[in-house]
């Protein structure tokens, strides 16, 4: 894995944990989690990319 997909990785669990502790403080907010899991996806094609 390159430098960039490690740091990828690295920000999206960081979002994870500063939305998940948004949620438990504040309460759901879609839009954070779908940019989440656009990020996740964003991640996830940058692994497979260099997979190959």
């Amino acid at each position: 894995m390159s430098g960039s997909t490690k740091t990828m990785g690295v920000v999206t669990v960081g979002a994870l944990v500063v939305v998940t502790g948004y949620t438990a403080a504040l309460g759901s907010n879609g839009w954070l989690w779908f940019g989440w899991v656009v990020l996740v996806l964003i991640t996830l094609s940058m692994v497979a990319s260099r997979g190959r």
